[in-house]
């Protein structure tokens, strides 16, 4: 007799990176001696990182085994339809100490043909930013193939780029074939196809330990790199109390903002698993199996199976994501 669903924990999966520093262990309380932690994976179905539930009569199991053993119960029906035993978002925070890549990724076609991968559609929560922290998203004039080749030839990329300065709860969405890159200072909470396929454009000439550069992706990029994208990156989201106020909405996922100040119950009418990322406070989710905690820094999942429940706090602000 299979285990009966309730919400389920991750294990985070912590990676290394060039540009990582230390506020995924001193403001989200990750578990690392490490000094460059760049993301916590919460939740991923990537080969090779598949989440491990750290809570409750399935700990130990992987997403993956979860995915096989409960089907339609754990994504719902008509994502099981879609999407088979592979589950379709990756879940991340995301610290920058120093200034990430100027990337794109690819659309669902050319990473299929490519990688054999989905591609990368993804949405960023600002959950805090150092003084004058910025992003960058898209280009500050209109940009044509033969411009950005020039300056990508001079190493002047830098100059067509559109630089934001942000703060906590400012938030965006990244679009296959929009370039961007994440700026030093800046910690965020990222939802995202589940794909890891990155075209690296420019790495402002840093070298590793050994003296190498990063590899670039140029030849892949340029195909890839939509021009005639309008800048429309930023999301506006309204911040309404117990209510879930819509912030992104897209073929690959839905992102809403709750603020909880007191108890919400929720019927799941979406025929699709919810997940909660915690990115300020904490809170209690009670099913009819129990109540798990969620305070900042930690991811939970609904499966679909779960049809009511209820989130109560006195202070917490959460990221409520669905397909």
């Amino acid at each position: 007799m299979k285990t009966e669903l309730y919400p389920l924990k991750f294990k985070p999966i912590l990676k290394d990176k060039i540009w990582g520093g230390e506020k995924l262990t001193t403001i989200l309380n990750k578990t690392s001696n490490q000094s460059n932690i760049g993301e916590s994976w919460e939740i991923s179905d990537v080969e090779d990182d598949t989440s491990i539930v750290t809570n409750g009569p399935l700990k130990g199991q992987s997403l993956k085994a979860l995915l096989e053993n409960y089907k339609e119960a754990f994504l719902g029906n008509k994502n099981y339809k879609v999407f088979g035993n592979k589950f379709p978002l990756l879940i991340k925070f995301i610290d920058a100490k120093e200034d990430l890549s100027i990337q794109l990724h690819p659309n669902d076609e050319l990473a299929l043909t490519r990688h054999n991968s989905f591609g990368k559609t993804e949405m960023w929560y600002v959950m805090q930013a150092d003084e004058d922290a910025n992003l960058i998203v898209g280009f500050n004039q209109k940009i044509t193939a033969e411009t950005y080749l020039e300056h990508q030839k001079h190493k002047t990329l830098t100059e067509i780029l559109n630089f934001d300065i942000v703060q906590t709860g400012d938030a965006y969405f990244i679009e296959v074939g929009r370039i961007h890159a994440i700026g030093a200072g800046v910690l965020l909470a990222e939802i995202q196809q589940t794909s890891d396929v990155t075209y690296r454009v420019y790495d402002w000439d840093r070298v590793d330990d050994q003296g190498n550069e990063r590899e670039l992706h140029n030849d892949l990029a340029i195909d890839a790199i939509n021009f005639d994208m309008e800048n429309d990156f930023r999301v506006s989201y309204d911040k309404i109390e117990n209510q879930s106020n819509s912030m992104v909405s897209c073929p690959y996922f839905t992102t809403n903002f709750l603020h909880v100040t007191a108890p919400i119950s929720k019927v799941n009418n979406k025929d699709s698993f919810f997940i909660y990322m915690c990115v300020e406070g904490e809170a209690q989710i009670e099913t009819e199996t129990g109540v798990e905690a969620i305070k900042q820094g930690e991811t939970i999942l609904i499966p679909a199976a779960i049809e009511t429940y209820k989130i109560t706090s006195g202070n917490a602000k959460l990221l409520e994501v669905y397909v």
